[in-house]
């Protein structure tokens, strides 16, 4: 691990117990950037302290209240003292850089002295590490504020997000559905404004995935680029760490303080000789003009539950080429072949672990046995960990047939690039939407990245049933700079990401309160003596939309019934949700909203069409509108 920070440690620790601070004003968080938190800073119109305490703010009210997120496992008990030393620091000597006083989160996998560091399994709740992880040490250099360790999927065995730990976390789009993993705490956090930037790990698609699924950016860097020395590894060939942001210059202000050489991680040693990419110096707008992409048809899917992700991909597509880029459809010779057998995770992970604890004097077990042992373990993992466990030798024949088969899959992805003079790949992030929780996954392509050691980026494309996709691009080894300021050119020509619905900012510090939403009769000349009447509210933490409505001027076998309308994307109406059944004069309805339609009804775009059996398509509309 990284040389000891006992003395940075021992000396918030200090200052917590001498002078815990408190915030004396609120700070709007939600969706601000690095830099504009930096503004806020540098003007004085807050500090790092009120910063930190909005964001606190944020967690206990969303977290385990409201819609209940679940993404939050440890809160750091020196956040507020480290942001009061940032502060002062800042007021005597300026900041150290763009990270000075930013509220960061990390997934809990991370080593950290102040906080357990558990990969989300009980059996670790005392794992108290002696120092940072590499990353974090780096951070803290920096100046950034560790917020506290979000949720994952345990031991990061899975993308799904469920725990012994923690639980399940869920997806702040739509509630009933998983946030993606192995980070999909992270992901949640980030999305939701709890913290300005995460950070997560990915051995297969877990940075990739939950940043598709949560609307963010993040970045898969090339294998080596930045440091796992303190992480807790699934499987140390393919695991490696990194930021996941709502913006992409967070996402590279975040690399710029993170990557780099560290004598601790071997495969740092791709850098020897090398310039460490810069990544905030290469954003340019201009990026995509003149770049070549290679389309992975293979890797978009041909199951009907694909091709709604496939279409907003193929858009997105086409947006790039609108910027100049130039792209053609290409295939990987004998892609599925090469990749069939590469990956090495069930081959590692037991033996990473033992390593792991080797190097932790204070851990409360030594292997995977023992942790399994415990009976701490989540019964959704608890199979697989056996499987993994019954490993008799660390460098098997099956293993080391694995691992000779991934430089020729390197080769071949990028033999592909050489050939056709591409920048990148593009293909779907996950082909599918969210699982709805408790049901498996589908539909990752994360293996390719993963088991290669190229780089690869997540960038919003768009909404599907009121839930992210994401759109993932690849280049060549340490062209991650160059992803990146792709990405960034994509991102400043389009508007996909949007706000969760169910964590909207807070007023004197609490969730907002109910908004009534008046109901307004718009077309009536159809329906002479019609009328609907009653109450209808919107609760904007759990986005439900509640109708206690009665008809008046016509018989219930005249009804046959009464829908909510939101505009369709390409034009026209659509069923949002049945209201009122054939046969009904009254009724009562909660209605889960998604952040289309949350979207629809601000803009006054949402409607009551009542249907009878002399006006079927129609007789009267009821707007609504939510007041103030």
């Amino acid at each position: 691990m990284v040389g000891s920070k006992t003395y940075f440690f021992l000396l918030l620790v200090l200052v917590t117990i001498a002078s815990p601070p408190r915030a004396a004003s609120q700070v709007a968080v939600v969706e601000l950037s690095i830099t504009e938190l930096q503004d806020l800073m540098e003007s004085g119109r807050a500090t790092s302290v009120e910063i930190t305490q909005a964001y606190l703010d944020r967690i206990e009210a969303y977290d385990q209240r409201g819609p209940a997120i679940n993404s939050m496992v440890w809160l750091s008990p020196i956040a507020l003292s480290q942001a009061a030393a940032l502060d002062q620091e800042r007021a005597e000597s300026g900041p150290r850089g763009p990270m000075h006083g930013i509220p960061v989160i990390l997934k809990d996998n991370y080593d950290t002295p102040e906080m357990p560091t558990t990969a989300g399994s009980l059996a670790l709740a005392s794992n108290y590490a002696p120092d940072d992880a590499f990353q974090v040490a780096r951070l803290r250099e920096a100046g950034a504020v560790i917020l506290g360790k979000a949720n994952m999927h345990e031991l990061a065995s899975g993308i799904t997000t469920i725990s012994s730990m923690g639980g399940q976390t869920r997806n702040p789009y739509d509630l009933t559905r998983n946030p993606g993993g192995s980070s999909g705490g992270t992901g949640a956090a980030i999305a939701a404004s709890f913290a300005a930037v995460g950070w997560g790990s990915d051995t297969c698609g877990s940075i990739r995935i939950p940043a598709a699924q949560n609307d963010l950016v993040g970045l898969r860097p090339t294998k080596g680029l930045s440091s796992i020395d303190g992480i807790i590894p699934l499987a140390a060939t393919q695991d490696v760490g990194g930021p996941l942001a709502r913006n992409v210059r967070d996402l590279a202000i975040a690399l710029d303080a993170t990557v780099g050489h560290d004598r601790n991680d071997p495969a740092t040693d791709i850098l020897a000789g090398r310039p460490v990419p810069r990544f905030v110096a290469s954003l340019d707008e201009e990026a995509l003009r003149g770049a070549r992409i290679g389309i992975l048809e293979a890797y978009f899917g041909t199951a009907p539950e694909e091709a709604a992700a496939g279409r907003l991909v193929r858009s997105a597509i086409d947006r790039m080429v609108a910027l100049g880029a130039d792209t053609i459809t290409i295939d990987i010779p004998d892609l599925e072949e090469l990749i069939s057998g590469s990956g090495v995770i069930g081959f590692e992970t037991k033996w990473d672990l033992i390593d792991y604890f080797s190097n932790t004097p204070s851990a409360p077990v030594s292997s995977l046995g023992e942790i399994l042992e415990t009976g701490l373990v989540h019964e959704a993992l608890t199979p697989r960990m056996r499987d993994r466990n019954q490993s008799e030798e660390r460098n098997s024949e099956e293993y080391l047939a694995a691992l000779a088969k991934r430089e020729p899959l390197r080769e071949a992805v990028e033999a592909t690039l050489n050939r056709h003079s591409l920048d990148a790949l593009v293909f779907p992030t996950v082909r599918t939407i969210p699982s709805v929780i408790g049901d498996p996954q589908r539909g990752s392509s994360c293996s390719l990245g993963a088991n290669t050691g190229l780089p690869s980026i997540s960038v919003p494309v768009g909404l599907v049933s009121g839930v992210p996709i994401g759109m993932e691009l690849m280049a060549r080894t340490l062209d991650d700079a160059d992803l990146v300021a792709m990405a960034y050119a994509f991102e400043q020509a389009t508007d996909h990401r949007r706000i969760p619905p169910n964590t909207p900012a807070l007023i004197e510090r609490k969730a907002p309160a109910m908004v009534v939403v008046a109901l307004t009769h718009g077309r009536t000349e159809q329906a002479s003596g019609l009328s609907l009447s009653g109450n209808s509210s919107l609760d904007p933490v759990s986005n439900k939309l509640m109708f206690d409505i009665r008809l008046r001027g016509v018989e219930e076998a005249e009804v046959l019934g009464v829908v909510l309308r939101v505009p369709h994307e390409d034009g026209g109406w659509q069923v949002a949700d049945l209201v009122m059944r054939a046969g009904q004069v009254s009724a009562r309805r909660v209605v889960s909203m998604t952040s289309r339609h949350r979207e629809a009804l601000e803009a006054g775009e949402m409607h009551l069409l009542v249907l009878t059996r002399a006006d079927p398509k129609g007789a009267i509309e009821v707007h609504l509108d939510p007041t103030r």
